[in-house]
């Protein structure tokens, strides 16, 4: 017999997966401001700022592509995506399924649900090389792909458990979580960064210039590591997130909103996570290559407790179980649609016990700024494609939500805008060699004109459609 007390969770849980948001649940800016602070300044920030030091870019670019970059991000998020969550109240899922059809939609949501499984197990493993300091666990390096011991394998599988049972009751223990968690992990970024340039030595404007210049962010790539400059650095802060914003995956979480105005809420996230934190975190990799010269090895928490003890190492902890939340979230609300019948705390649990396996593996961390770039890149067609049938159809005369107004499950204009993007987007990265990080905005294009050309012949509004 279930437990009371789980019984009493998930029966109270309602996520309108295919109905639009009630006015009662709507919620003001100060919900949004919790959620992405908690959810931006969070495990990812402990890998992405580290590895910017180690692909040896400078401390120019790194500044200015950072202010560029999350501004860009900001009013993707503001001027893209919250309009159109406010305006139809629908998760992703549902609104894409009544532009492409249940049959085109699967694919995706088992595409998407898979990358938000990746992602998140990615946190749970960040985590996990904080609570495996006082067991003397043996951390994965840069160059691992597969765990080292069963002991790491152990504490990823308890770590995923308890985030995904806080993922399971829905998106408001999501919201409340990331709202108590976040300040208190604002305040250790900094206190990272103020501590960490003191163990460097600094202790005045000018070394301060000096020692960011020529020890942290000097300009060299560890070995084995590419070049980046400031324009991997302006594309990647705009792009990191572009499933969420132009690939439209945050109308899910938008459309809690009172006001398309909360869009722009997101600012908490990405100048405290994407701007301090990764500055911070940066700082505290220096300090730990000063220590351990020579090392390969790229545990967040061990970087972390370096420099700030234990209460770096439980900020590790809370951070990658900030951003783990709402992304398993997200994955059981995609795999939902495949499966609509099946109650989504259970979905949700599936998903989490998918990613703590997938957590397991170190590579999800080592390769997180290409495996963030691509995941972005695979589901961003399909924004493009909400966002083309949101603002265009009338304008260029073709039906919106093609595949509800025709009782259609199969919607070709989708499915091709989709696959024939990502194929321009190949045919950029091996035939001229573009980087995945400088993919995505030329395939955004290209996706909303294929659709748009596609749905007026599909779509007509000049003529009696048939399904």
């Amino acid at each position: 017999m279930a437990n009371p007390f789980f019984k009493k969770i998930v029966s109270e849980t309602n996520e309108y997966e295919r109905t639009p948001i009630p006015d009662s649940q709507l919620k003001g800016n100060r919900s949004f401001l919790g959620m992405y602070a908690g959810e931006h300044t969070a495990g990812t920030e402990f890998v992405i700022g580290p590895l910017f030091v180690a692909h040896g870019v400078s401390a120019g670019d790194l500044v200015l592509g950072l202010l560029i970059g999350n501004l860009l991000a900001v009013l993707s998020w503001a001027l893209i995506t919250a309009p159109i969550a406010a305006s139809k109240r629908l998760t992703l899922y549902y609104q894409l399924e009544r532009i492409a059809g249940k049959q085109v939609v699967r694919w995706y949501n088992l595409v998407n649900a898979l990358m938000f499984c990746f992602l998140a197990g990615s946190m749970i493993a960040v985590s996990a090389t904080a609570v495996g300091i006082p067991f003397d666990l043996e951390m994965p390096t840069l160059s691992d792909w597969l765990p080292r011991t069963p002991g790491w394998i152990l504490t990823v599988l308890l770590m995923g458990g308890v985030i995904t049972l806080v993922a399971i009751q829905g998106y408001n223990q999501v919201s409340k979580f990331a709202n108590v968690m976040s300040p208190w992990m604002i305040l250790i970024f900094f206190a990272a960064a103020i501590v960490g340039l003191a163990q460097l030595g600094v202790g005045s404007a000018e070394s301060l210039v000096s020692i960011a210049q020529e020890v942290i962010w000097n300009g060299v790539p560890l070995p084995g590591m590419t070049q980046f400059t400031i324009w991997h650095i302006i594309f990647f802060a705009w792009f990191c997130n572009m499933a969420m914003h132009i690939g439209m995956s945050d109308l899910t979480i938008l459309r809690y909103a009172k006001s398309w105005t909360s869009g722009f809420s997101v600012f908490a996230g990405v100048y405290l996570g994407h701007f301090v934190a990764w500055i911070a975190s940066g700082i505290l990799y220096a300090v730990f290559l000063q220590a351990n010269t020579g090392s390969q090895e790229f545990a967040p928490g061990q970087i972390a407790y370096q420099t700030l003890g234990i209460a770096g190492a439980v900020c590790v902890i809370i951070a990658g179980w900030t951003t783990a939340n709402p992304t398993i979230y997200r994955a059981g609300l995609a795999l939902q649609g495949i499966f609509p019948k099946v109650p989504t705390w259970k979905i949700t649990a599936i998903v989490g016990g998918i990613t703590s396996l997938a957590a397991c593996f170190p590579a999800l961390v080592m390769k997180l700024l290409d495996f963030v770039a691509l995941y972005g890149l695979l589901l961003m067609p399909m924004g493009a494609v909400i966002f083309a049938d949101f603002y265009f159809a009338a304008k260029m005369g073709f039906r919106s939500e093609g595949a509800m107004n025709t009782q259609s499950d199969f919607s070709w204009p989708a499915l091709l805008s989709w696959v024939l993007t990502l194929g321009f987007c190949l045919g950029l990265n091996l035939l001229y060699g573009v980087e995945v990080f400088f993919l995505g905005l030329p395939g955004w294009f290209v996706a909303v004109f294929i659709f748009v050309i596609a749905s007026k012949m599909k779509y007509p509004l000049t003529k009696t459609l048939a399904s």
